[in-house]
């Protein structure tokens, strides 16, 4: 099948073909594909599916030799358009690739029909030659956009070889023809000649792709359908316009030449890579037109300065009038104008300055917080900015602090106030010097004036004024000393009346005195102690003493001052200790002891232990670091109450002795003997014998064995005898005892006391009766004291069937008087 081409462009067809018959050639056969289809497909109907992947894995590129089937990258094969298939087998050829080309590869497909059709017998113009079928060359051709005509253009014509054996007609399908754009192309079926119906816009269709069939009467299609090509040709029918209708750019002040201001972009719809879409950039006009500032790149686009003499003060904005062309810029290309806005960015190139070069105003002696004065300044750089926006500054005469000036942030003037109070009689008037600088620092630009401070004067009168007295210092510090007593005179608070610089005429009154140490002089402001004054009172804080004075004029003016009474500490407190403390012996054999002192450090530690010479046997007292010292045992006491008298003594010497009550419990801590030390506060102490009693009591034990051995002779004679116990027999028992601890009784251990009367005769009594080792009948007897039966504390007889306690002090009150007498006949037997 021949194609003829009215147009040029066949160079594409030649390649495409090329291409194709390279792959063919040098592709590796994979196996061939058998498919039983039906007679008569239709289009975009699936044929089958085959396996790629067995011939080539992961092919980039998938053709297939027949334009009537497509194949999709998963191997299924679709009818590009109805098919009609006869009783011959049809086949193809699917060509894979990888995308380096590398490797190629070539499936064969052979498509059978299910039934046969017996088709109509042919026209023919020679006998019937059988031959196979080739596949129709695709040659490209191109069609000119904007055509004027005329109309319908010829534009192409496809032959077929079979139209030597067959009558052939022939047909085209596709964009154009039967799908968009409609009938743009038809066919002549008899000679093959295709026209086009009028003229194409490139833009909106660029090429088009149209299949010619090539078919007999009976519908036999000798050939391959045909791919056309048809590509349309660019006319330069497109002027370029600006991307951006609005464009705004921006650049500093005063920047350097060279600075880059923006980039303009066009548009051209023609054909992009060709002349029609090279575009120039040209500036046409500036606006305002001198002096020329900006300079634009022909290809980019770039605008840039030229001068670095940009001043937003003279001309803040600026328009360029843009063209761009197409062609190259050559005259006869199409073209457009834009408008582009450059906006100059402010700089801090200008310096505020004052209006007035000086300024006169006045306020009354002793008025704060109060606006005197307000400064306007001028400054060329945008308002509102840090670059406008002014900050003031007082150079000189505010020496003392009176004044101070602060920004309107709405008016952007100088406000100036009085913020200590100033004095008529110390000064009439007072002269400030006051610069202003921009908050923004003064911009570093070649051409930029350099930073300068605008400075202004102001002269402040000062208006007199009758003021009240003035409390100056607020706060007056006394010194005294500890200890001063009642009636003392002290310096008080003076204050002073301005007008006359003395306190004549003022009066005096406390406002504040917390322990009511102090009362007033009314006229002179001077103390009296009322009260011995006590540096470790609780008012005292930090050695001070603090008091409120009011001084009032005539005219009921006043001020409030502080008098500060600063105490002088004096040794008038010994070092102080707890009287009780508890020993532990479970846990540790020591207690320790903590002074306070309240005088001041001076007075305080370190200070000395000493101990009394009458505790040193039990204990011993050791000093640590001056301020606690170490009560120890000399060795482990009985647990009792003891009393040890220390002496403690501060850097000066004084002291004070304390006598410690000292706990030696069997605990772990001080809170388990809790109870026991209570129960053992309430017991009397221990009463201390002295010579003449433990005499008497040595006598009354002679007499007793005395007695004792008397009965032991007339018991060894047999005789029976009478025998009497006399009414002291309760002194023939009586132990001696030197213990001095208190608290110690007398118990049942000491004396047996019968519960009978004493003044039973036994004659059965025998000396182991009296032993009191083999007693075998106990008898009872009462002890009588002026008439009277001892008893228990507990208001029983003494010596009842259950053993009773009894305090020593009520045993020594009934034996007292009978070993007195036994005392005397002892004397009197010695006498004798």
């Amino acid at each position: 099948m021949a194609v003829a081409c009215a147009a040029p462009g066949s160079t594409f067809s030649k390649q495409l073909l090329f291409f194709l018959l390279v792959l063919v050639l040098f592709c590796d056969a994979c196996q061939k594909v058998s498919l039983h289809v039906p007679s008569h497909l239709k289009a975009e109907t699936p044929v089958g599916k085959v396996n790629l992947e067995e011939c080539l894995k992961s092919p980039s590129l998938i053709l297939s030799s027949d334009p009537a089937f497509r194949i999709l990258e998963d191997g299924t094969i679709y009818t590009t358009h109805d098919l009609l298939l006869s009783s011959e087998k049809r086949g193809f050829s699917i060509l894979l690739s990888d995308g380096q080309g590398q490797e190629q590869k070539k499936l064969e497909v052979v498509l059978s029909a299910r039934e046969k059709k017996v088709f109509r017998k042919r026209h023919t113009k020679e006998p019937v030659h059988n031959r196979s079928k080739r596949r129709w060359a695709p040659i490209p051709c191109s069609l000119m956009e904007n055509s004027l005509g005329p109309f319908p253009q010829h534009i192409q014509q496809i032959q077929s070889d079979a139209a030597q054996n067959y009558t052939i007609f022939y047909s085209i399908s596709g964009p154009g023809v039967d799908k968009e754009p409609y009938n743009l192309f038809y066919i002549e079926k008899d000679t093959g000649d295709i026209y086009c119906t009028r003229s194409i816009d490139r833009e909106q269709y660029d090429q088009f792709l149209v299949y010619g069939y090539a078919t007999t009467a009976d519908g036999y299609a000798p050939d391959y359908p045909l791919p056309l090509l048809f590509k349309v040709e660019d006319d330069n029918d497109n002027a370029p316009y600006f991307e951006t209708k609005l464009t705004v750019f921006s650049v500093p002040e005063n920047c350097r030449s060279g600075t880059s201001v923006g980039q303009v972009t066009a548009i051209d719809k023609d054909e992009p890579g060709t002349l029609h879409t090279r575009l120039k950039y040209k500036i046409l006009q500036q606006i305002p037109d001198q002096p020329k500032h900006f300079s634009i790149h022909p290809d980019a686009g770039v605008i840039t300065t030229t001068t670095p003499l940009l001043d937003r003060e003279k001309c803040d904005t600026y328009k360029l009038v843009m063209e761009v062309r197409d062609m190259g810029g050559q005259p006869f290309g199409l073209f457009t104008t834009g408008t582009i806005t450059i906006s100059l960015e402010d700089e801090n190139d200008n310096s505020p300055y004052f209006t007035q070069t000086s300024y006169t105003t006045e306020v009354e002696e002793n008025r704060i917080d109060v606006e005197i004065l307000r400064m306007v300044v001028h400054d060329q750089d945008l308002p509102n900015t840090p670059h406008s926006k002014a900050v003031y500054t007082i150079l000189k005469g505010n020496e003392n602090g009176n004044f101070k000036i602060t920004t309107d942030p709405n008016t952007n003037e100088g406000v100036l106030c009085v913020v200590k109070p100033l004095n008529y009689e110390v000064s009439r008037q007072v002269t400030l010097q006051i610069g202003v600088l921009n908050e923004a620092q003064f911009t570093n630009a070649a051409n930029a004036q350099p930073p300068t401070m605008c400075t202004t004067t102001v002269t402040v009168k000062i208006k007199d004024r009758d003021e009240g007295p003035e409390c100056q210092p607020p706060v007056k510090v006394i010194q005294s000393k500890d200890g001063l007593p009642a009636g003392q005179e002290l310096l008080g608070y003076k204050a002073v009346d301005p007008e006359t610089s003395s306190g004549e005429g003022l009066r005096y009154e406390m406002v504040g005195d917390e322990d009511n140490w102090f009362e007033i002089n009314k006229i002179t402001g001077d103390l009296r102690t009322v009260k011995v004054l006590d540096r470790e009172s609780k008012f005292v804080k930090n050695n001070q003493y603090n008091i409120s004075v009011v001084a009032t004029d005539t005219a009921g003016r006043s001020c409030t001052g502080t008098l500060v009474v600063l105490l002088e500490d004096f040794n008038d407190h010994p070092p102080q200790i707890d009287k009780e403390v508890t020993i532990c012996q479970q846990e540790k054999d020591f207690a320790v002891l903590e002074p306070i002192d309240l005088d001041g450090p001076d007075n305080g530690p370190p200070f000395q232990f000493l101990l009394d010479n009458s505790s040193s046997k039990l204990w011993t007292l050791e000093s640590q670091d001056g301020k606690r010292a170490i009560l120890r045992q000399r060795h482990n006491l009985n647990y009792n109450y003891y009393s040890v008298p220390i002496q403690i003594q501060d850097r000066h010497g004084f002291s004070a002795k304390h006598v410690l009550s000292v706990r030696v419990c069997d605990c772990t801590t001080p809170t388990e003997c809790r109870m026991a030390v209570k129960e053992e506060r309430d017991a009397k102490p221990n009463i201390i014998l002295g010579k003449w009693a433990i005499l008497a009591m040595v006598l009354g034990s002679a007499l007793l064995l005395c007695i004792l051995f008397t009965c032991f002779c007339v018991t060894t004679t047999k005789r029976t005898v009478k025998k009497c116990f006399p009414d002291d027999v309760a002194q023939q028992n009586l132990i001696v005892s030197n213990t001095e601890g208190p608290g110690e009784e007398v118990t049942e251990a000491n004396i047996r006391l019968p519960t009978q009367t004493a003044n039973i005769c036994d004659t059965s009594m025998s000396v182991g009766t009296l032993g009191g080792q083999g007693i075998k009948t106990q008898q009872s007897f009462e002890m009588v004291k002026g008439g009277h039966t001892l008893e228990s504390h507990k208001g029983g007889v003494l010596g009842a069937a259950e053993p009773g306690r009894y305090a020593y002090t009520d045993w020594q009150t009934f034996t007292q008087p009978r070993l007195g007498e036994e005392s005397i006949r002892g004397h009197t037997l010695i006498k004798n």
